[in-house]
């Protein structure tokens, strides 16, 4: 296993210090511009990804160090604050659906000045590029985290024949490889998936960027502290009251 352990090691740590070096090299500046734009307005920053790309909606919004004017959107909503099925969560399917971009939209609340960050290995699913294109036909930026190795060999399966890379405003690459996974085992099955990794470094550089751009206009950041420290609770609480009806948190 230790040898395993390094070689994957080896696979993540190289994808880490790119993106770090695209971030300062002003590489990341762009998506920065949209966020630090939407934060300065008021408005809010909403996430959506599907499948292990939740994990990016999770790392972006509602967290400690991360920013309060944000939030998630899931596949679950529609069960959860609206009325689809239970069964309908069941299996992949959904994500794969573009008609549920209307419920999506329908039990989210989404301001005028809101900026869209869109997750997807894939990029191509019907509810990923659903969203996106709902986001862009209402007049919101659309910022993309994807692998553009993966999404460029691989059909797009929304009836547009559009890929996330194709709609969105600024494309973030995560530096996933086709399928993801960085590592073969004996019998050629692939295992040692980054994406999730990468794309985290993704959410917490682009949250730094945009809170150090706010705190330079002399401008506190509305940023979480850890609920699990003194004060934490009230001092979230406060800030939260700003964006009360406009971020949604969930268990």
């Amino acid at each position: 296993m230790t040898d395993s352990a390094h070689a994957y090691l080896d696979q993540v740590v190289p994808r880490l210090q790119k993106l770090t070096e695209l971030a300062s090299s002003g590489g990341l500046d762009a998506a920065v511009d949209l966020l630090v734009a939407a934060v300065e307005k008021g408005a809010v920053v909403q996430s959506f990804g599907t499948g292990h790309s939740q994990a990016f909606v999770m790392e972006l919004s509602g967290r400690a160090g991360g920013l309060i004017p944000t939030s998630g959107i899931y596949l679950r909503d529609v069960l959860t604050v609206g009325d689809r099925d239970r069964s309908q969560l069941t299996g992949g399917e959904l994500e794969r659906d573009p008609s549920v971009v209307d419920d999506l939209f329908s039990v989210s609340t989404i301001g005028p000045d809101d900026v869209f960050v869109i997750a997807s290995n894939s990029g191509v699913n019907g509810s990923i590029v659903g969203v996106a294109l709902e986001a862009k036909r209402r007049g919101h930026p659309v910022i993309a985290v994807t692998s553009l190795e993966h999404t460029n060999a691989v059909e797009p399966k929304h009836p547009s024949g559009q890929r996330l890379s194709e709609i969105a405003d600024v494309v973030i690459d995560n530096l996933a490889p086709y399928g993801d996974t960085t590592m073969e085992i004996e019998g050629g099955i692939g295992v040692g998936a980054v994406s999730s990794i990468t794309a985290a470094l993704v959410a917490q550089l682009l949250t730094i960027a945009v809170a150090e751009r706010i705190a330079a206009t002399g401008t506190t950041p509305p940023v979480y502290i850890s609920a699990n420290i003194p004060g934490g609770d009230e001092h979230n609480r406060a800030l939260e009251d700003r964006y009360r009806g406009r971020i949604r948190r969930s268990a």
